[in-house]
């Protein structure tokens, strides 16, 4: 018997076929301007996991390696300014950005050079992850960055999306409970981002309420608290979600309510890798998770 010769049509000839003005349908892009996590739970790794699970594709500028697992951090590496500048342009020159988030930035002049090349791309849908101490409590942004990071860096924000702990630093309130968030987003407010996030994973009780402040109304994100040590990467998680639903077309409170629609299953479905805080599950709606 002959068999049937097989035709293999490549994507020029379906091009040809759908017309010349078809163009293939692009994927929403994201950049992540972050921190290595050797241990792969947090920093870019997690962002790069997050941007792929929700259907968009991730390239990443990196700004410091770590050497950590899910107990701590034993180094860190800042990479120096012109290479995370060179990153930062290679990307957005070629592939471009839907929109991207900061994470780890490590020192003041990290901070300076990231605001400085956002501000050269244009680029509008930035969600800072003012990330400044790891989950073993190791420190990850120098004391003398935070005023950089106030001043350059926020006013560029989409979206920021501060803990407890770093929106006290950043409005100078001491954020405990439910009255004092609010009052720190709007001072946060006041330094120039869109939208205020103050997460509720540090305070009591057994709902995780995250707090929303756009400058005119409250609006709160609730999720039921999940008795885990593996929360490693919650931060990082979050931040890239909502930079992935932004990349996607969403406005911020749609990308703010799906992202942590998203991080409230990657945590109930952690894995407990490691000895200490492991990671959550990035890819918990995958069938192969």
């Amino acid at each position: 018997m002959e068999w049937p010769e097989l035709s293999i049509e490549t994507q020029a000839e379906r091009q040809d076929r759908r017309g010349a003005d078809a163009q293939p349908r692009r994927r929403p892009r994201a950049l992540t301007i972050a921190g290595s996590d050797s241990g792969g739970g947090a920093g870019i790794q997690a962002d790069l996991k997050t941007f792929a699970a929700l259907g968009v594709y991730g390239a990443s500028a990196i700004t410091a390696i770590t050497a950590q697992n899910t107990v701590g951090v034993r180094a860190i590496h800042e990479i120096p300014v012109e290479v995370v500048a060179a990153q930062i342009d290679a990307v957005l020159e070629d592939i471009g950005a839907d929109a991207a988030k900061t994470g780890m930035l490590s020192s003041a002049s990290i901070i300076e050079v990231v605001a400085d090349r956002i501000r050269a791309h244009g680029l509008a849908h930035l969600v800072v992850d003012p990330v400044m101490v790891a989950k073993s409590g190791d420190r990850l942004l120098r004391e003398d960055a935070v005023k950089a990071l106030r001043d350059e860096l926020l006013p560029l924000a989409a979206v920021v999306t501060p803990n407890a702990p770093e929106a006290t630093v950043l409005s100078g309130v001491d954020v405990v409970d439910a009255a004092s968030a609010r009052e720190a987003a709007r001072r946060i407010a006041d330094l120039g981002p869109q939208m205020v996030i103050v997460k509720g994973g540090h305070f009591e009780g057994d709902r995780s309420d995250d707090l929303v402040w756009d400058g005119r109304t409250f609006e709160t994100l609730t999720g039921r608290r999940v008795a885990t040590r593996h929360t490693h990467g919650t931060g990082c998680t979050f931040s890239a979600a909502i930079a992935a639903y932004l990349a996607r077309g969403l406005d911020p409170h749609a990308s703010a309510r799906e992202a942590r629609a998203y991080l409230q299953g990657a945590i109930e479905n952690a894995e407990p890798l490691g000895a200490g805080h492991g990671p959550v599950n990035h890819l918990w709606r995958s069938s192969n998770a």
